[in-house]
Order: structure tokens, then C-alpha cells, then sequence
């Protein structure tokens, strides 16, 4: 059994239906898609899986690994929101963490870090590009100096307390009753624990483990002080990075090369990079931070990354976020219980929830 930051081979018989059905199908399916726009995809002879949820965060960084690498990988969601990451058959794949967790045959890797560090290692080849330079080059220690101050950032914290506390943002993407439903979705997440608890005597200790960080995060990410707090040190780092990107500036001055955070070859370092400012201009943080003109490297930076094969398909357009996370949603609670007035009300309601961002996004952009 796979336990937290492990790489674990071990038989995996006890899979349930979703992971393991649609083998055939899903690699001539994938390999047609890409065969006209993105990177070649490379192929394993064992087949990679990745459980995830389309709006974690650390999910979305090992998704833009997974793509940037152009490997072929089935993508399988845990939905959050519907709390699937607490149910047995996930918390065997994964005692202690959430999602993404990580499977290459035989073998589960259930930390996100990990995850990367697994693809980096075991896919290389002419086919597949290298994130990390090669160790002992002044290259490989900056990219792993900026991944480590990156992954460093809290971002629950962020996404939490901006969804909790909105005035602290501006133009925030979420909308006005996320607030009032988060805290009702965190209440309820603790209760769910609990009974589950009880339920399946066997993995009492993770669950318990769990009930107490859920708790603690109620707590800190509800308090305003502690938002500042961590909000201050976020300018700082950002501050960091700007002064990084004029570096290369100046580095490679002169020279027609697209400029990154390391240097001119696309790395992890950017991968972090890109997804943080990606969520932070999803909370209503970008025109704090560089969209006010003070950071315009890192304002350039932003506009560059978002042009990216792997960050188009990963990520989309930051407008449309909620979208990718409405409909699978919708679709799954009525495909777990009876269709029902309730059920169906619930569909044709997220439906039209769908249908109102999109009038705001196109309207806010066009019009």
C-alpha cells in the first residue's frame, strides 16, 4: 500500500471501475488529438494514470509537467467538492496527502513533488523535454532555488482567505457566494470525516490525521492578520522574482532569445511561476501585485507563459476557470444519485451557471 511521500510498486487489483476501464480507446484517442497541434507525445510501455482535481493547485503544476513533457497520460478527476478524495478506496492510494497521485503500472507516487521528480527522472529522451537542467550546473541550482521559494508560497492559505475575506482582492473571478458555500463545505468536510471514520475502522488514523488539519486550516485561513501577514511576504517574493527576470535582461541583452525565469530555456521554474500568478489572478491579486504597472517583467512574464501549448490546455483562459470546474461537478452528482427533480434541477441549474459566466467573460472582453 502506497503510503505519503513514497514511490511504492504494489498491486493495484483494487482499483475501482473508473480507473481501469477504456484502456483501448484511450491511447488511439489521445494520440489522434495531438497529432496537429502540441509538442509529440511519447509513449510508455506501462501505462501512466493521474488522479487529480481540475482545480487543486498542485494538481494543475504536475498537469503542466505532464504536458510541457508531452507525455500520454490518462487524466482521472477526484472532485473536491464532492469530497472523493476522502472516500476508502482513495485513501488507500494516498493515506495522508490529497490529489495528484500518480501511478506508472505497478508503481504509485503519491506526493506532487515526488510526482515531478519521478517524471523528470524516468522520462527522458529526444522526445520528451527535460524541466530540470542537468545536476551540478549553475542552472539546475537556480531553477531548484526558485521551484523551492515558489512551492514555498501558501497558496491554500491564499485561495481560502481571498474566497473568505473578499475585500482583501480586486475583480476576484469567484463569485460572490463561494464565500458563504466554502464554510459550509468546510463544516461539512469535518462531519463527512468523522462518520467515514467510524465507517472504515481501518483507516481511522489517516482520517483522524485529516480532521485535525482540516480544523487548523478553518482556523488560520478564516483569520485576516494571518492573511496580511502572509500576503506581505507574497510581495516579497514577488519582488525576488522581478529583480530575477531583469537579471536575464541584462544577461542576455542584445540577444534574440525568449527570455525565462533561468535563463532562455524553458524550465520548472517557469511551470511554478506560471501557475501561481495564474491563481493569483483568479483571487482578484494581479492588480496588486503587477498589473498596477510596478512589476512589468513579471506583468510580461504572465502574458508569455499564458501562450503556451501546455498552459492553454491545462489552465484555459483564467476567465473561464470556474467553468472546467461546474460541469464535471454537475454531471457526476447526478450520474451518483437516481435522476431526480432535485438531481436534474441541480444539472440545468449549474447549466445556467455556466452559460452566465460565459456572457460575463465574453461581454467583459468584447464588449
Amino acid at each position: 500500500m502506497a503510503s505519503s511521500n513514497n514511490v511504492t510498486p504494489t498491486s493495484c487489483t483494487w482499483w475501482p471501475i473508473s480507473a481501469v476501464d477504456e484502456d483501448c480507446k484511450f491511447a488511439e484517442e489521445e494520440e489522434s488529438k495531438e497529432a496537429v497541434v502540441g509538442p509529440k507525445r511519447a509513449f510508455s510501455k506501462d501505462r501512466l494514470v493521474l488522479y487529480h482535481w481540475t482545480q487543486s493547485f498542485t494538481s494543475q503544476k504536475v498537469r503542466l509537467v505532464i504536458n510541457e513533457k508531452g507525455l500520454l497520460c490518462e487524466e482521472r478527476d477526484v472532485s473536491l467538492p464532492l469530497t472523493e478524495q476522502n472516500d476508502p478506496w482513495f485513501m488507500r492510494l494516498n493515506l495522508v496527502e490529497e490529489v495528484p497521485v500518480f501511478l506508472h503500472g505497478d508503481t504509485i507516487v503519491s506526493d506532487y513533488n515526488q510526482i515531478i521528480d519521478y517524471l523528470e527522472t524516468n522520462f527522458v529522451g529526444e522526445m520528451v523535454a527535460p524541466l530540470i537542467p542537468e545536476a551540478g550546473t549553475p542552472l539546475h541550482d537556480r531553477v531548484q532555488q526558485y521551484r523551492e521559494l515558489l512551492d514555498g508560497l501558501p497558496m491554500d492559505a491564499y485561495t481560502h482567505g481571498c474566497i473568505l475575506h473578499p475585500e482583501l482582492t480586486a475583480d476576484s473571478m469567484v463569485p460572490k457566494y463561494a464565500t458563504t458555500e466554502i464554510r459550509r463545505h468546510l463544516a461539512h468536510a469535518a462531519s463527512e470525516l468523522m462518520k467515514l471514520d467510524h465507517e472504515e475502522s481501518s483507516l481511522t488514523e489517516p482520517y483522524l490525521s485529516k480532521q485535525k488539519k482540516l480544523m487548523a486550516k478553518m482556523l488560520d485561513h478564516d483569520n485576516v492578520n494571518y492573511l496580511n501577514k502572509i500576503l506581505g511576504e507574497l510581495a516579497m517574493v514577488l519582488d525576488q522574482v522581478e529583480a530575477e527576470l531583469e537579471k536575464r535582461k541584462l544577461e542576455y541583452q542584445g540577444q534574440k532569445c525568449e527570455l525565462w525565469l533561468c535563463g532562455p530555456t524553458f524550465t520548472l521554474a517557469d511551470i511554478c511561476l506560471g501557475a501561481t500568478l495564474h491563481r493569483l489572478k483568479f483571487l482578484g491579486l494581479s492588480k496588486k501585485y503587477w498589473e498596477d504597472g510596478s512589476r512589468p517583467n513579471l506583468r510580461s512574464f504572465f502574458e508569455r507563459v499564458q501562450r503556451r501549448y501546455a498552459f492553454r490546455k491545462v489552465l484555459g483562459d483564467v476567465h473561464t476557470t470556474l467553468l472546467s470546474a461546474v460541469l464535471p461537478n454537475a454531471f457526476r452528482m447526478v450520474k451518483k444519485k437516481p435522476p431526480s427533480f432535485f438531481g436534474a434541477s441541480f444539472l440545468m441549474g449549474s447549466l445556467g451557471g455556466m452559460g452566465y459566466f460565459a456572457y460575463w467573460f465574453l461581454k467583459k472582453k468584447y464588449i
